[in-house]
């Protein structure tokens, strides 16, 4: 099987044509446990998500805040590796037929080999990978493979990085690119901020015309509204994360990911 970029760029598009941002889901695998990460993310399919990006558990998630690194914790001494990441992926995948990524550092892929990595997610579906602390100018050998496999390889931009740099990541780059809403580690905040915005822009005018999709801090339906009036799509990974961990147990845990989905895909809807 050939992975799924043309299903994510599809979904990414029906949006748009729609006249509204997509929204992505985040959420760790392994977490509570596998089959109550899979249970999770079909959750937030089932309430509204477009997309739904697997977190590929790690020791060290130097772009993380507490809320997914206690996740992360949690799903590692439970022993999570990374063909449950990809048993998550194929799962969720064969069960909606909607563009699954993954997130992961780069680490756990240098270690497992690449052609392997990418292999193993094109059969399982996915669609691709979000790879926060790949340095474009060394992601010759990843981009390669990603694109032997049809995977969409998706970096991330911040507030911080000059034009040209934007130009670049762009051009190699595919799917969409991620942007980092401001400085700082992922979790829900009061406000996106006006950086946010002008970030976007300047995405968009670097070229390559991929949808620009913002995360870090995004975690209620006004905020989704907010970003849905100048992004391509809405990235919401901590709030899902803490509405499970702080569910009594993992069912409620599940419904309040349905729940939150729900809020949030009326949310980025308010600005069709």
């Amino acid at each position: 099987m050939s992975g799924n970029i043309q299903l994510l760029t599809d979904t990414l598009a029906a949006a748009r044509a729609e006249g509204r941002s997509a929204l992505i889901a985040y959420l760790p695998a392994g977490f509570p446990t596998v089959d109550g990460g899979i249970e999770a993310i079909k959750a937030a399919f089932d309430g509204g998500a477009d997309v739904v990006e697997v977190g590929l558990p790690h020791s060290d998630p130097v772009l993380d805040g507490p809320v997914i690194q206690t996740a992360d914790d949690i799903a590692l001494r439970g022993g999570v590796k990374i063909a449950d990441v990809m048993r998550t992926v194929r799962e969720t995948y064969e069960a909606t037929g909607k563009p699954v990524l993954v997130m992961t550092y780069w680490n756990p892929i240098d270690r497992y080999g690449v052609e392997r990595f990418t292999a193993e997610l094109a059969e399982a579906g996915g669609a691709g990978c979000i790879l926060p602390d790949l340095p474009v100018q060394e992601s010759a050998l990843w981009r390669e493979h990603a694109q032997k496999h049809g995977l969409a390889t998706v970096f991330v931009v911040a507030p911080s990085s000059k034009d040209a740099r934007l130009a670049e990541i762009t051009a190699a780059g595919s799917g969409f690119v991620y942007a980092a809403s401001l400085m700082g580690v992922t979790g829900t905040r009061e406000s996106v901020g006006a950086q946010a915005q002008d970030l976007v822009e300047r995405t968009r005018a670097a070229g390559a015309g991929l949808p620009v999709c913002v995360g870090l801090g995004v975690s209620n339906a006004e905020q989704a509204a907010e970003v849905a009036g100048f992004a391509d799509g809405v990235i919401v990974g901590s709030a899902f994360v803490k509405r499970m961990l702080d569910a009594p147990d993992d069912k409620a845990g599940v419904e309040g990911v349905r729940a939150l989905a729900g809020e949030l895909a009326e949310g980025v809807r308010r600005q069709a």
